[in-house]
């Protein structure tokens, strides 16, 4: 199950993040909807980097009964990325649970051999979805 905090009062049908999420996981998750303000402070605070940015994962340990962890996306770069993309809010939010799930299930763009973006984009294809921005990249 999905624990939806939106910060910033969205009308988005999460319906296919618990899709999403069922496919991958039987843990719940916690999914913020804030602004850039709120995880630009995240950010800082936590990856010691002073600026918004699309989406923060931060995993819990695996204890029986607890949630994987929490994502946190914002708003602000939601709106701007589906405008720069040509597709709707809710497409963009998607892509970027996803993306914030993989993390929370343990893989990393950063440090991998392209797993992640492997994964990812056979969950974007499987729900017909527009690219997200690990796949933007390549």
């Amino acid at each position: 199950m999905i624990l939806v905090d939106d910060r910033v009062k969205t009308d988005y049908d999460f319906s296919i993040l618990e899709q999403i999420l069922e496919g991958l996981s039987d843990r719940d998750v916690e999914f913020i909807i804030t602004d850039d303000d709120e995880i630009r402070r995240l950010n800082a605070e936590f990856r010691g980097i002073d600026k918004a940015t699309d989406v923060l994962s931060f995993p819990l340990e695996e204890i029986p009964f607890m949630p994987l962890g929490t994502i946190v996306v914002s708003i602000d770069k939601i709106r701007q990325k589906a405008q720069e993309f040509g597709h709707s809010g809710e497409a963009e939010v998607t892509l970027l649970f996803i993306h914030g799930l993989l993390h929370l299930l343990g893989y990393d763009h950063e440090v991998d051999n392209g797993e992640m973006r492997k994964r990812e984009k056979e969950i974007i294809q499987e729900h017909d979805l527009p690219d997200s921005l690990i796949l933007r990249n390549d």
